[in-house]
């Protein structure tokens, strides 16, 4: 069957063919998602990320050539709408860490179940981040120095949940009807109180802490 237009556009970089094979098979039974391309490697990944700009990439950490992370330090993600999910076989916390500070918004075991990929996919394509408790958790600690966080307001809270789902200042002011500069003293204060030095941070820190939804 054909797939609607506004699909979510796809990039599969991992130098095993069998496992291209299998990721196809898997996201082609989405009918919300279509493959754009494929590389082998990570030259073929950075030329095609140029090419088609895909909505998401799926990222293997080790490749020939250029592995995942050296992909990740060439992307201009001001220049490029793509979101990155990074594919790894190991649970290695320090290039999991190292991934999310290069700009990947996602982190996916290879050998979770296939539903949790699908999933990954769809969520971090609408803004969110994607890891499991145990890798927020590792994340979070290398990122963040501070542990204690002071009560938040009901009005924090709801910027904190909005900067989760991937909304920028001036979206988070249309959305509760506030101004942009007043959504940043907002920020300002929760940056503070939670002891976190940015938006990616934040984010983990919600996510870890439940302050916004992600099963």
């Amino acid at each position: 069957m054909p797939k609607d237009r506004s699909s979510i556009r796809v990039l599969v970089a991992d130098d095993h063919a069998i496992f291209r094979d299998g990721l196809r098979k898997l996201l082609n039974s989405d009918q919300e998602i279509t493959i754009v391309g494929e590389a082998q490697n990570g030259e073929e990944a950075i030329k095609l990320i140029a090419e088609l700009k895909p909505d998401v990439l799926l990222l293997d950490l080790r490749m020939p050539d250029k592995d995942g992370l050296a992909v990740l330090e060439e992307i201009n993600f001001d220049t490029i709408p793509t979101r990155v999910v990074v594919l790894t076989a190991a649970e290695d916390d320090r290039d999991v860490i190292r991934a999310m500070r290069l700009g990947a918004r996602g982190v996916v075991l290879k050998q979770s179940a296939t539903e949790l990929l699908v999933k990954s996919i769809h969520r971090v394509h609408a803004g969110e981040i994607w890891l499991d408790n145990r890798m927020t958790a590792e994340v979070l600690k290398a990122f963040s120095k501070s542990s204690e966080a002071g009560p938040l307001s009901g009005r924090e809270k709801e910027v904190v949940q909005l900067v989760g789902q991937g909304f920028r200042n001036k979206e988070i002011g249309e959305k509760l009807f506030i101004s942009e500069q007043t959504v940043k003293n907002h920020m300002h204060n929760i940056f503070d109180k939670l002891g976190v030095s940015d938006r990616l941070e934040l984010a983990l820190y919600a996510l870890h802490h439940r302050l916004i939804d992600h099963p």
